[in-house]
């Protein structure tokens, strides 16, 4: 059977999609960033690189790239040059008693440095572990023992993913003291055709430790992860259909999960407790519909009454009882909310074109989603909506197709694929459209959601 590219084709498929006779006026766009993230209020912080004694030194390539860029990515800080900063760098407290130029805390806050913080330490071997050594400084301070925000030991193994490991520890150490939420331990869960099959994968936030995760040796796509971390829905061809498979994070198993009788089943959402999987589904229609089913399947209970072609709902994080989704009821597919028992529908987007792929930030405020803005089939760019003002920002510009915008944990992170040319790759970026970083390069890759380490 195919599978079609995007959810659109459910709509052009359907008697219910129609053709605007006229363009509708776009609402009001504010001139602001739909998510703060203001560059002028970011500390700044100096993060030289590390030095390792005997063969610690090896590994400090890969520990020096992962602790800069984990603070930079994170959106938090405004990176100091390393062009600026001091030829000689301290490696423990104690040398800020020396006298030769970078070993004094005004060396680092006063020009041509003019950095609010020092990130710094060493490595070592120790009974064939690598230990790291990592301070945090806050160099405005009057004197080095005033100056001390942070200061601890990490240890890893004595190779590149014990080195990185022990960078990103440090770096979401360093993220706690400004009451940020780190990335460390997060996972990106997509698909992937790099196999000749189209399988579901995993990676770290970072794109490293890139790992298949089934075998199905058929189309498996539209992966989604329970909000305890525990469990991955997918909807595969394995048998011939359009069916749901659940699968343990935990150990790898394939769960126990009733399909209905359809020609498609798909999952689109866990709710916040992760006992129930909402699904959109042809049962009992010749168009898809939203259900909700207890994880295992049973408890089916269709969601709405709409006549009309409805796919992709949205759990909000923050209240449970409200999904955003993607109908054809007016036209073109456009996006909706709507409370879990049906009632109180509401068009998010204009009408204007195509809008897909909702995601909820976890403030549970503000929606990231696919959209056309125009007539031309498949120009989609990602856009970030706050809900209560209908007010929106277009993130991505000329950069391909880009789909599926899903929220990091962090809130100000998201996660999209994007088809430049003939291969779709993922890529992340900041809530601002910056820090844009591909993350995948072997084959197509699509579909991402990411997900916060299990409980």
């Amino acid at each position: 059977m195919k599978q079609h590219s995007t959810l659109l084709a459910f709509f052009k498929n359907s008697r219910f999609a129609v053709l605007f006779a006229a363009a509708v006026s776009l609402f009001a766009q504010g001139g602001r960033n739909i998510i703060s993230i203001d560059s002028a209020q970011r500390p700044a912080i100096a993060v030289p690189d590390f030095r390792g004694s005997g063969d610690a030194q090896n590994q400090m390539s890969a520990f020096n790239s992962t602790l800069f860029s984990s603070l930079q990515d994170s959106g938090q800080f405004t990176m100091t040059p390393k062009t600026v900063m001091p030829l000689h760098v301290p490696q423990q407290p104690a040398d800020f008693r020396g006298g030769m130029q970078g070993y004094s805390l005004p060396d680092w806050s006063g020009p041509p440095v003019s950095t609010n913080y020092l990130a710094f330490g060493y490595t070592a071997v120790t009974n064939g572990q690598l230990v790291l050594y990592g301070w945090l400084f806050d160099v405005r301070q009057a004197n080095p023992s005033s100056a001390q925000v942070l200061g601890k030991v990490y240890t890893g193994t004595l190779d590149e993913a014990g080195a990185r490991s022990v960078a990103q520890q440090f770096a979401a150490d360093i993220l706690k003291n400004f009451g940020a939420t780190g990335l460390v331990g997060t996972k990106i869960y997509f698909t992937s055709d790099r196999t000749g099959h189209k399988e579901i994968w995993s990676m770290d936030y970072d794109g490293s430790n890139q790992k298949q995760l089934t075998f199905y040796k058929n189309i498996s796509t539209f992966p989604v992860v329970s909000a305890d971390g525990t469990k991955l829905a997918f909807m595969t061809y394995a048998n011939g259909r359009p069916q749901i498979f659940v699968h343990s994070l935990i150990t790898g198993r394939k769960l126990p999960y009733y399909n209905q009788s359809a020609s498609m089943n798909a999952p689109s959402d866990f709710t916040p407790d992760s006992q129930h999987l909402v699904i959109y589904s042809t049962a009992g229609s010749s168009y898809s519909q939203i259900y909700m089913t207890n994880v295992d399947g049973g408890g089916l209970r269709r969601i709405g009454s709409s006549r009309s072609p409805e796919v992709e709902p949205k759990v909000n994080p923050k209240n449970g009882s409200v999904l955003a989704f993607v109908s054809g009821r007016s036209g073109f597919p456009q996006l909706y909310t709507m409370n879990s028992d049906g009632l109180d529908v509401s068009r998010l987007t204009s009408g204007e074109g195509e809008a897909v792929n909702p995601s909820w930030n976890p403030d549970g405020q503000h929606i990231a989603f696919a959209w056309t803005r125009g007539f031309e089939p498949g120009n989609y760019n990602i856009f970030v909506m706050d809900v209560a003002s209908r007010e929106f920002q277009q993130l991505t510009h000329g950069e391909g197709r880009c789909e599926n915008p899903v929220w990091a944990p962090d809130g100000i992170h998201l996660v999209y694929s994007s088809k430049r040319g003939r291969t779709s790759e993922i890529w992340t970026m900041l809530a601002d459209g910056t820090a844009k970083r591909q993350l995948t390069t072997q084959g197509n890759n699509e579909k991402p959601v990411w997900a916060k380490p299990s409980n």
